[in-house]
């Protein structure tokens, strides 16, 4: 997935434009996949962000920047 396709996708999301829960929830977890990300990672960003009103590049930026925590 390229970032434009991201920001596209969360841009939609953060619109609410989507026919279903499903739907917005299969997006959501394509998002996480693509990013290497936490399930959930993506949708706390858009839904419970921490600072702000992030938009959607935002969202994918911090998406991008995500790193798992080293043990």
């Amino acid at each position: 997935m390229t970032r434009d396709e991201a920001i596209a996708l969360v841009q939609r999301i953060m619109d609410t434009d989507y026919s279903d829960n499903g739907e917005a929830s299969h997006w959501l977890e394509s998002l996480d996949a693509a990013f290497h990300c936490p399930s959930g990672y993506v949708s706390d960003l858009i839904f419970w962000p921490v600072t702000g009103d992030p938009t959607a590049a935002d969202v994918v930026d911090q998406a991008q920047a995500y790193r798992p925590i080293a043990l």
